[in-house]
């Protein structure tokens, strides 16, 4: 781990079923993220990701890069554009600095609106297991 590190992109596939299996997971049980027909007449296009889900797309992708032993200290996110059913999150990651063996790496989602979600994560990998 090094300051300026790049993680590499995920493209994540969002489809109606990983948006709605998010949701249930996280006990959301808001409309806006299982029922197409409410979340018209809300004013969305379709369905969309909760923020639970996206959250843990960002802690997997930090913890995918680092490994098994990586611990997420902290996950600090705020989202921007939905992700709706047919988008592709692309996921991408700058190590931003490093104490021991603690990095903070600013995380960026963007789909096709823009940035869905953008944030930090603070995670500690033991040393000798990088």
């Amino acid at each position: 781990m090094r300051p300026g590190e790049r993680l590499p992109p995920l493209e994540i596939p969002v489809t109606r079923t990983l948006i709605v299996a998010g949701a249930i997971a996280s006990r959301d049980y808001q409309d806006v993220h299982h029922d197409p027909e409410l979340a018209r007449q809300k004013g969305a296009p379709d369905v969309f990701m909760n923020i639970l889900t996206t959250n843990g797309l960002v802690g997997r992708y930090v913890t995918d890069h680092f490994g098994p032993t990586a611990v997420l200290r902290k996950v600090a996110i705020r989202l921007g554009a939905p992700n709706h059913p047919g988008d592709t999150m692309v996921l991408t990651g700058t190590v931003e600095e490093v104490d021991g063996d603690t990095a903070v790496v600013r995380v960026v989602g963007a789909n096709r609106l823009g940035r869905h979600v953008t944030g930090t994560v603070t995670v500690t990998v033991p040393e000798g297991t990088r």
